[in-house]
């Protein structure tokens, strides 16, 4: 008898997970079993409820008498057609008045549920292969199909690399060949359709045909895409050792799928979508509870998760699972509420959305505004309260009776502003109080209490989501490593999301503008000012000075509409942001754009959004008024087709998830974290029509860009923990400056813990500030810097060391009371005034190049500086005409002088043309249209007597309609939107 050689084939892919799951208590069934009408295994379903239900179904046959099964698996198949099978498994159904449950979830302990687990016992799970799943063409089959109690949950298609067929060719299966009205394959039929190979696994949760969106469902590989290598079989068999199993399915049915409904704002329509966690999303919350239950309450977790990867779900099953989370022996709940804090005023909305469709109990949840709420909602049973990172400290600040319950808190994208004060306050309202046996209060005693409020309680957990973990956040919630280096507890990178194309990668089509501008120095004298900041203060006039605006608007609107807009880009509905540099800036681009919008026709609007309001040349402006509508509907009005701009200064360029943003025009400098977090917004994919996205910078070098990203795109790593002795550096060398002695501040802190007044303790601080007084000007700089950099470090390290050190806490709060008495270097204005002494003689924008920026993603993060600084900038005087000159030199080169005609551009010419009576008679007694007409055919007659003197310029006039153009409509707009008499 002859050997059997080993299956290579499909066929033996389907073998080997057939074979697995029935070693995990599937049983195999075939598809004469199946019922392609009803979608059912009647068989087995009536085991099921024969086994269970017995006087139930016993009620309906006789009431159906011989329709029973016409009758009851017609209702089976309608309710499940309504209801999705999520509901249908969770709730079962009426059948009249007879209650059919159609499966029994899993206890969430065995031993304590002795009943509810031999119930979950009796759930059928099954496998079937080559599925006739169709009435109208039973020829075609589907490879697999999962059942539960004869219900259908999942579907599959395999192929094998071996005979070069791959989940892409399954993935095509599925959408030419697997008709989406066929009953099976129907929206909330199923819990899932895999198509997958040896190597990789996809999903989706919706046929459409063409446009079927399938997602990865691999675990990644060396921070990518794919799989790692298995030296246990099969890199896929994740999938049916782990997922399906019978546990595992039990729990995604129970807790993570889901057939949910939204409805549009603006046309109120009502979509369903069917949910089912990807793998990174299953893998998460699991793996941070199983760490609950062996750790208890009291710890931190970091969550690093790419931008849009669907942190919100992941979120959201986190709370609504903790909430209900037993301890190991299934009695009680690990935490009383689970505190959700977001800075994100639509996720607040979302989140709560979210977990109203999971939680099938009502009145589990709970928006927090003050703190005497979120007592009450802990007593009346409210498991999750959402709070908002503004709110939270009113919510923390009076809950001290709270500190009998544990708590859960999952702060959205985590970054430092969590490691300062606020979570003190937090921690110190929520940490529990042992009833000891009161004692005489030392000093020592109070300063260990004070620094022990700041630090970890016992009965809270933090969980903490940022796609870009700063140092901070890293050694504050991060682990640490054997090595001393910090990392998140589980990372899905921005690599992977990027390579399965989940998201866009941003950096592809990024071009860089540089600027070119020369100034002059407009007064007679010539007086000193301090360089770099001189520096600095003249080049942020120059970028936000209106003229350059409106060129920069220029080339904007013109790439939008030439790349983007008549490209049809994302099927004609593409958007744009304009990042810009402040509140001022963005209301000037706002006028720019609307004036050259309406120039030319064009029926598309931009919307700008900043907080509160400026006033610019005596008119106040806030962006209710600029946009004509509240500032609350900015996100919603963007969808419209009309906008395709939105203008922003700080709002929206974190947290804004607006698929159809193709392109984004940058004029602000961008650092680090903040860099990825607004280019960001930019990489939601919209399939199939997005497929790239372009990026205009005017403010940074592709190498910034570069530098800010690469931290991030693989795993973040903080190479060590802070150094706790730079403190005592820092200690010691405040000491040696001689503004007080060690014995005040010990005094200043025990008169502070005891609760003296302001009468006694600031004589104490005025006496430091007479001694910072006499000190040499280089000396009060290092003990300013020096001073800050203490109480910054020693904020961050009390919550995070095991130990307290008193003279830490006593001179940090010295120097938080002490800094804001002592009095302004003069150092400080040495640059005031430059702004009133220069103008701008000429402007050049040029595109320097486009590029495809790639990241390798092995950049460490330092530890955050704890070193004063030391380095004492002495003010650099120089007179006002050099620091022109160096200043046009640095950013004028390529400038020929012709380039400075301005005097006769922009004045002399311009003057004449204003000077004419017949211009001034037409602005005066007409309308806008015809004062311009008669403002250019002056303007062409004047230059001629010109012609010889500034024949350049003529030529240029006279041969480049386009620049003409540009040149007589902006001396026009100057004098007639200047001019007095037409305030426009």
């Amino acid at each position: 008898m002859g050997k059997m050689v080993t299956d290579m084939s499909e066929r033996g892919i389907e073998e080997i997970i057939e074979l697995h799951l029935n070693e995990n208590g599937y049983v195999t069934r075939t598809y004469i079993n199946y019922d392609p009408h009803y979608c059912i295994d009647k068989g087995l379903l009536m085991e099921f409820l024969e086994t269970t239900q017995s006087e139930a179904i016993e009620v309906l046959k006789n009431r159906h008498g011989a329709y029973f099964e016409q009758r009851f698996f017609k209702r089976i198949s309608d309710q499940i057609r309504k209801k999705g099978i999520v509901r249908i498994l969770r709730d079962g159904f009426r059948d009249g008045d007879v209650k059919v449950k159609l499966y029994y979830k899993r206890p969430s302990s065995e031993v304590l549920n002795v009943q509810s687990f031999q119930n979950f016992q009796h759930n059928i799970f099954s496998v079937m292969r080559q599925v006739h799943y169709s009435e109208l063409t039973p020829n075609k089959s589907l490879d697999m199909v999962l059942f539960i109690n004869g219900l259908p949950i999942v579907t599959m298609e395999l192929k094998n690399t071996l005979t070069r067929q791959s989940f892409v060719d399954a993935i095509r299966q599925y959408r030419t060949d697997r008709d989406p009205k066929e009953e099976l394959l129907k929206l909330g039929r199923c819990l899932v359709h895999f198509a997958l190979d040896d190597q990789e696994v996809y999903m989706t949760t919706e046929l459409k045909g063409n446009s079927t969106n399938f997602l990865p469902f691999n675990k990644g590989y060396n921070f990518g895409k794919g799989n790692p290598p298995n030296p246990n079989g099969l890199k896929t068999d994740y999938l049916w050792k782990e997922v399906l199993e019978k546990k595992s399915l039990a729990n995604i049915i129970e807790w993570f799928s889901q057939l949910v409904e939204e409805e549009d704002e603006d046309t109120k329509k009502i979509t369903r979508k069917q949910i089912f966690p990807r793998y990174h999303q299953l893998e998460v919350v699991r793996k941070l509870l199983d760490k609950v239950r062996a750790d208890g309450p009291g710890q931190r977790y970091l969550i690093q998760h790419s931008a849009g990867s669907g942190k919100s779900n992941s979120l959201t099953w986190l709370a609504h699972q903790l909430s209900e989370f037993k301890n190991a022996n299934g009695e009680n709940n690990i935490f009383d509420s689970v505190i959700v804090v977001t800075d994100r005023k639509i996720l607040d909305k979302q989140i709560r959305d979210n977990i109203k469709q999971f939680s099938h109990v009502d009145g589990v949840i709970a928006a927090a505004t003050k703190s005497s709420e979120l007592k009450s909602f802990l007593e009346s049973g409210k498991k999750i309260i959402v709070t908002t990172i503004q709110k939270f400290p009113y919510v923390v600040r009076d809950i001290g009776e709270l500190k009998n319950y544990n708590f859960a808190i999952i702060i959205d994208e985590a970054h430092s502003s969590q490691g300062g004060n606020t979570s003190g306050k937090m921690n110190a309202a929520l940490s529990k109080v042992d009833n000891e046996i009161e004692e005489e209060i030392t000093l020592e005693d109070k300063i260990n209490e004070f620094v022990e409020s700041q630090r970890m309680p016992l009965n809270v957990s933090y969980f903490a989501f940022t796609a870009t973990p700063k140092n901070k956040t890293l050694e504050i919630f991060g682990d640490q490593q054997p090595d001393g280096t910090y990392t998140a507890f589980h990372n899905y990178s921005m690599k992977q999301a990027i390579e399965e194309e989940f998201i866009l990668d941003v950096l592809k089509n990024y071009t860089t503008y540089e600027s070119f501008y020369k100034l002059y120095k407009k007064i007679e004298n010539d007086p000193k000012f301090d360089t770099s900041r001189a520096r600095g203060r003249m080049r942020n006039f120059v970028e936000t000075n209106e003229l350059t605006i409106v060129k920069k608007a220029e080339i904007m609107i013109d790439h939008f509409l030439d790349k983007v807009y008549r490209k049809r880009k994302i099927n004609g509905k593409a958007k744009a942001m304009i990042v810009t540099r402040s509140v001022i800036s963005a209301i000037r681009y706002k006028q720019a754009f609307k004036r050259i919008l309406e120039e030319r026709n064009l029926d598309i609007d931009a919307l700008v959004a900043f907080e509160g309001s400026r006033t610019i040349d005596g008119k106040s402006y806030d962006e209710s008024s600029m946009n004509g509508f509240p500032g609350d509907n900015i996100r919603k009005k963007f969808k419209k087709d009309k906008y395709r701009f939105l203008i922003v200064a700080e709002k929206f360029q974190t947290g804004f998830d607006q698929p159809l943003l193709h392109t984004m025009y940058v004029d602000k400098t961008l650092n680090s974290v903040r860099a990825v977090q607004t280019l960001s917004r930019l990489n939601r994919a919209y399939k199939p029509y997005k497929n790239e996205t372009f990026v205009l910078d005017f403010a940074n070098s592709a190498r910034e860009i570069k530098d800010a990203f690469d931290p991030f795109y693989k795993t973040t790593v903080l190479s060590e923990g802070t150094d706790p002795n730079r403190l005592n550096d820092l200690y010691d060398d405040l000491l040696e400056i001689q503004v007080f002695s060690e014995e005040e501040i010990m005094q200043l802190i025990d008169k502070y813990l005891n609760g003296a007044s302001r009468v006694v303790i600031d004589p104490l601080l005025e006496a430091m500030v007479e001694r910072f007084k006499q000190l040499p000007y280089d000396d009060q700089v290092k003990f300013k810097s020096k001073s800050r950099t203490f109480h910054r470090t020693y904020s961050f390290l009390s919550q995070i060391l095991p130990y307290n050190q008193q003279d830490w806490t006593a001179l940090a709060t010295t120097v938080k009371y002490l800094l804001p008495k002592l009095p302004k270097l003069s150092e400080d204005d040495l640059s005031e005034g430059i702004l009133e002494a220069i103008d701008i003689d000429s402007y050049r924008v040029d595109q320097k190049e486009l590029q495809n920026i790639t990241l390798e993603g092995n950049t460490e993060l330092d530890p955050s500086s704890t070193v004063g600084s030391n380095v004492i900038k002495d003010p650099q005087l120089e007179y006002l005409s050099e620091i022109v000159r160096d200043f046009n030199e640095k950013f004028g080169k390529d400038l020929t002088e012709n380039d400075s005609i301005r005097k006769f551009m922009m004045e002399e010419l311009p003057q004449k043309v204003v000077e004419k009576e017949e211009y001034q008679n037409t602005k005066n007694h007409s309308d806008r249209q015809n004062a311009k007409i008669s403002f250019k055919r002056i303007m062409q007659e004047v230059f001629q007597d010109y012609m010889f003197d500034q024949f350049d310029m003529y030529q240029k006039f006279t041969e480049n309609e386009e620049f003409r153009e540009w040149y007589t409509d902006k001396m026009f707009e100057i004098d007639y939107r200047f001019d007095g008499n037409n305030p426009s």
